[in-house]
């Protein structure tokens, strides 16, 4: 039999012992695949086109009941309630002459001689502003889109300008963009051969405006993630434009670090120097973004590479919160991690001191000196000091900034450490966005985020104490593309209740909840802790906060099915019973597991006349698998009923009642012939394989209750075999894989069956089992 454990091994995963005794941290708790997806109707794809890839740059239009994307040569316009119902198209290729020179300059001509749409920005109130790498020769234009939804406009000007400095000339660098106020701000690369990074200020009535060039103490070989209008104060002079990048550590600071997370400011209504840093930013400022968790003996593991940026909104347009999506630079480990940050930990920072470099080791250290008047980084209004523009500031304030443009403290997150790890995974995270949903007992903040494989993890922080102690319950992972792929690009709507992904396959949409997933019991919604679902009375449903609270049944905070399904019995589900039979020293493998991937099973047995449940102890001869219990070798004392329950959250949800019947090996072996009668071992002959097998698989099965209903369905299996027509249209006259013509048990209970069906004779004779078996 043991053949049978090995194929059961291969079939179950790692068979560890005590598995399941654990308590599984960190997993998802339902796991849905593509398929699953697709075939619930919880996923609708757009699966691009033959000559596009790159859905990257997103812009999402509620008030048109759209989603722009950019991708190569190409820009689309989809609906949010359904992608794949009415999408339009503009294509807008790179021109020959510029794709050849991009091919003749050494470019790859398939993956970067095109025009890969890097800038997707509203401008007014009908038209979009648009830039693509244009094959290395950076191209704008403007997208007309009507003023309203049922002007059903979509086209684009055929006045194109210079993208130099709005969008990077390789596809493969990454930049960030804000347009506000008719005025452009970018992060990105300035030249051919990617060496001139600046955050530029474009379009407008002013002259453009640069970061200073050449000096990496301003920027160090950046990567642009995002960009964002934070307001400092109600005087909107105040205004301030944060850049979140990730770039090289300057010379001398952090060693051992090579990549570095970043924040950038710079005032909104910066207009340069008057004598020094003309047409410069004069209140450019930049601190180090922290995400680490420390370790022991002082050493933290950072995480350094930053991937995504999402702003939580709040009351105060001042403050919002700050998810941010890291990802390690360590080639010895892989690891993910979410971090937040509050606004007025960032402006401490920039209120602090100064990096400065000093001493005769030339390093870094804070700055002790004076600081000139007004603090530079200060921006020139009624508010601060009383300057009317960075023009009349004095001058040296203007040297002080150009040589002082990073802080020396950094921004740490809320809390010291990430709300959220990953470092045991095959997966990193690239992207986030977050939504604050109201449940019962308060309101939660759920995060999506996407991963370089495919994948999409729903996740909620429950704070325990406070926002310093905070547990993390991952809802669900769902695969969105159809193989494994960067997500790259995402986009939620709370007005449609929707989740939109890019990638390099396509475009993905996915609902922001999926309560019925959970399961038709009372107990299993509480579990599931999602804010957006609660049980309604009848089934996990969506949540309302206007619903009356009579009807409806929610625990995010603890989860606590006891608290909420007053009736457990009826509210928690029917328990499923279940009839298997398993041969004498062979192996049994006794199916069961949970919907819940955080769940535990728990096993016990109730012998035959016996009221007690044993718990069932693991030792060599009894093994669990995440799918179930696996019995090496089946003894007539494991006769009895298995009771497999879940265990999660400290609530215990029956599943299953198998009652489980072993065979004798002798009888066994009276059945079969060639089966060793003292080990119930298999003959080694094909025939005697294929018997067992089939003798096991229609044992395993709820109706079947007698080994004579085996021998019957062995028959009609054999008969519907002889039936099947050779390639000539003859009758195959022997069955294929049975080959149970000459076995005397099946040839005699043929000729029974027969008769009962044509004259219904010898009744009596046919309600007798055969004496061989």
């Amino acid at each position: 039999m043991d053949y049978l454990f090995g194929i059961l091994v291969l079939l179950c995963g790692a068979v560890q012992p005590g598995r399941g005794d654990e308590p599984k941290h960190n997993v998802p708790r339902l796991k849905l695949s593509y398929k699953e997806m697709l075939e619930t109707s919880n996923l609708v794809t757009f699966n691009g086109l033959a000559n596009s890839s790159s859905y990257d740059a997103f812009l999402l239009d509620e008030e048109r009941g759209r989603l722009l994307v950019g991708a190569e040569d190409h820009i689309f316009s989809f609906d949010l309630v359904n992608i794949n119902r009415d999408h339009k198209q503009i294509a807008w290729p790179a021109t020959p002459s510029k794709r050849d020179e991009c091919k003749w300059a050494g470019k790859d001509l398939g993956k970067e001689c095109s025009n890969f749409i890097r800038v997707l920005q509203p401008y007014n109130q009908t038209h979009m502003y648009i830039c693509g790498t244009g094959a290395f020769h950076p191209i704008c234009s403007f997208l007309e889109m009507g003023k309203r939804a049922e002007d059903n406009i979509f086209r684009l000007a055929s006045h194109f300008e210079n993208g130099r400095g709005k969008s990077p000339y390789d596809p493969k660098m990454l930049s960030a963009s804000l347009l506000i106020d008719g005025e452009l701000y970018s992060g990105t690369s300035a030249d051919f051969m990617g060496r001139d990074f600046a955050i530029f200020r474009t379009l407008g009535d002013h002259h453009p405006i640069r970061t200073e060039q050449h000096d990496s103490r301003w920027l160090n070989d950046p990567r642009f993630i995002s960009v964002h209008l934070i307001p400092e104060s109600d005087n909107p002079e105040d205004d301030k434009i944060f850049l979140f990048f990730k770039e090289n550590a300057m010379d001398g600071e952090h060693t051992g670090k090579a990549t570095i997370a970043r924040i950038g400011q710079l005032c909104k209504n910066d207009m340069g120097g008057h004598r020094s840093l003309v047409n410069k930013w004069t209140t450019f400022l930049k601190a180090r973004l922290m995400c680490s968790v420390p370790g022991v003996n002082g050493i933290d593991t950072h995480f350094d590479e930053l991937q995504d940026v999402f702003l939580m909104s709040s009351k105060d347009p001042k403050n919002p919160l700050i998810y941010a999506v890291f990802t390690t630079s360590s080639n010895i480990f892989k690891g993910s991690a979410v971090c937040m940050y509050n606004m007025a930990d960032i402006r401490r920072v920039f209120l602090g001191p100064y990096a400065h470099r000093d001493g005769p080791n030339y390093q870094w250290v804070p700055f002790q000196g004076r600081v000139p008047y007004p603090r530079p980084g200060t921006c020139p209004s009624k508010t601060f000091g009383g300057f009317d523009s960075t023009k009349d500031l004095p001058d040296d304030v203007i040297t002080f900034a150009r040589g002082h443009p990073a802080m020396y403290n950094p921004v740490h997150p809320i809390g010291g450490r990430p709300i959220m790890v990953r470092t045991d995974v095959d997966y990193q995270f690239s992207q986030l966005v977050v939504d604050r949903v109201e449940a019962e007992d308060g309101q939660y903040d759920v995060m999506f985020i996407g991963t370089d494989m495919g994948t999409v993890l729903k996740v909620v922080t429950i704070p325990r104490e406070s926002w310093h102690d905070l547990e993390e319950v991952v809802l669900e992972e769902m695969t969105v593309f159809r193989e494994p792929t960067p997500i790259t690009a995402m986009e939620l709507s709370t007005k449609q209740q929707q989740l939109y992904l890019g990638s390099g396959l396509g475009v993905s949409q996915m609902s922001l909840h999926r309560c019925e997933v959970y399961g038709k019991a009372c107990a299993e919604c509480c579990l599931a802790r999602d804010p957006y679902c609660a049980w309604d009375g009848s089934e996990c449903s969506r949540y309302f906060p206007t619903a009356k609270r009579r009807t409806r049944r929610q625990d995010i905070r603890n989860g606590d099915p006891l608290s909420q399904c007053s009736d457990l019995q009826h509210h928690g589900g029917s328990v499923e019973d279940r009839s298997v039979y398993g041969v004498e020293n062979s192996s049994m493998f006794l199916e069961c597991s949970p919907k819940s991937q955080r769940a535990l099973i728990y096993w016990q047995l109730q012998k035959p006349n016996d009221d007690r449940k044993l718990e069932i102890k693991r030792d060599d001869r009894v093994l669990r698998t995440d799918q179930g219990l696996l019995i090496r070798s089946l003894a007539q004392s494991d006769t009895g009923i298995y009771h497999c329950q879940a265990v999660e959250h400290g609530f215990i949800q029956p599943l299953l009642r198998l009652n489980l019947q072993v065979i004798p090996a002798q009888r066994l072996g009276d059945i079969l012939p060639g089966l060793s009668s003292a080990g119930g071992g298999v003959g080694h002959s094909p025939k005697h394989r294929l018997w067992y097998r089939d003798f096991l698989s229609l044992l395993d099965h709820p109706d079947l209750n007698s080994v004579e209903e085996f021998c019957d369905r062995v028959w009609k299996k054999e008969r519907k075999q002889k039936r099947v027509k050779t390639p000539n249209g003859n009758s195959q006259g022997h069955g294929p894989r049975l080959e149970l013509q000459h076995s005397q048990p099946a040839a005699k209970w043929r000729r029974m069956q027969e008769n009962k069906k044509g004259r219904n004779r010898r009744t009596h004779e046919l309600q007798r089992p055969p004496r061989s078996v």
